[in-house]
């Protein structure tokens, strides 16, 4: 029964893992997207989309990891979760989807058809973000669960809680958004990532807020996890690492440090996210299946266990090498495509 604890463990870990490198690698992308309308100009949105041309189809990966590894290694949370969150997982695919598409088409046509298909590059980074913030709302208020499956409504995912979270997530990859600019461009469009940034932070930090005060109200178990003692001692220092890396973000925003801004606001996702898996372990779909419970059999946990210990160190590797190769500065003349 230990082993059989370490190893589920050890596979949520890896699925944890694997959703936050999604989540910094592609939200970054994403939130470029969302920023776009903001960028009337034709060459900072050739900038833009240059900056990111290298490295943004990889990104996906990470999604296919979590999802896939989710539905192998807990199989049963796989099937409880993926009917309650049809509708956001699909509105995310088909954001995805136009998003992808819109990348490489808009190169490949008139400056008149191209704004079409900029229309469609902010449509879908955004419809895409705010169904993945949707999607974790929906999760972190829990679902109906009766026996061993879904017994909610179509629309149990769509709440006032589940909202608030999609748009918080809207302006967390905005925010990474515009601190990219700031490491990866020049002149006028940085200065202007640069205030779009200041924006997006008190935005970004309200969000916080106004999440981590409805969240202990779902349940009390959340509230337990958070405010009584001892846990309080435990859970304490994400709050202070908060205060304490967004007095940093303002000083190298305020200094014009073009490297730290993009990994301070990094740093503010990882603590986030922190605080959400404090909130949800050891439960897998919260308040009703933990991750043992939803396990698959150990012997095939360590099979696959294997397979994700050569994968994961290639995808960081080669996925390293790229952003390594692509370093510095994105200039007008010099484009990917």
């Amino acid at each position: 029964m230990t082993g059989f604890i370490d190893i589920a463990t050890v596979w949520a870990f890896i699925i944890a893992f694997a959703v936050f490198v999604y989540v910094v690698m592609d939200g970054f992308d994403l939130g470029l997207g969302i920023l776009f309308p903001l960028f009337p100009n034709k060459t900072d949105r050739d900038v833009i989309m240059n900056s990111v041309a290298p490295v943004w189809d990889g990104n996906e990966t990470w999604l296919v990891l979590g999802g896939g590894g989710m539905m192998a290694a807990f199989p049963l949370a796989y099937a409880v979760l993926m009917p309650a969150l049809y509708t956001p997982m699909v509105a995310m695919l088909i954001g995805l989807i136009f998003r992808g598409v819109a990348f490489e088409f808009r190169w490949r046509t008139t400056q008149s058809k191209r704004n079409r298909w900029d229309v469609a590059f902010a449509g879908g980074s955004l419809l895409a973000t705010l169904a993945q913030g949707i999607a974790l709302g929906a999760i972190l208020q829990g679902v109906h669960v009766e026996g061993r499956q879904y017994a909610g409504g179509w629309w149990d995912w769509l709440t006032p809680f589940s909202i608030l979270t999609g748009l918080a997530l809207a302006v967390g990859y905005a925010l990474l958004g515009a601190t990219w600019l700031v490491l990866k461009t020049e002149g006028e469009l940085r200065d202007k990532a640069y205030r779009l940034s200041w924006f997006l932070l008190f935005a970004m930090l309200g969000a916080i807020g106004a999440v981590s005060v409805a969240t202990p109200f779902l349940h009390v178990q959340y509230t337990q996890r958070w405010f009584s003692w001892p846990n309080i001692i435990l859970t304490a220092p994400v709050p202070i690492a908060v205060a304490a890396v967004t007095a940093m973000l303002l000083r190298s925003l305020a200094n014009k440090q073009d490297h730290q801004p993009f990994f301070l606001s990094l740093a503010l996702f990882a603590l986030s996210y922190a605080g959400l898996g404090i909130s949800m372990y050891p439960y897998i779909v919260p308040q009703s299946i933990t991750i043992w419970q939803a396990a698959s059999p150990p012997n095939s946990q360590i099979f696959m266990l294997f397979g994700v210990a050569v994968l994961v160190p290639l995808i960081l590797g080669y996925t390293a090498w790229a952003y390594w190769v692509f370093r510095g500065k994105v200039r007008p003349e010099s484009g990917y495509h």
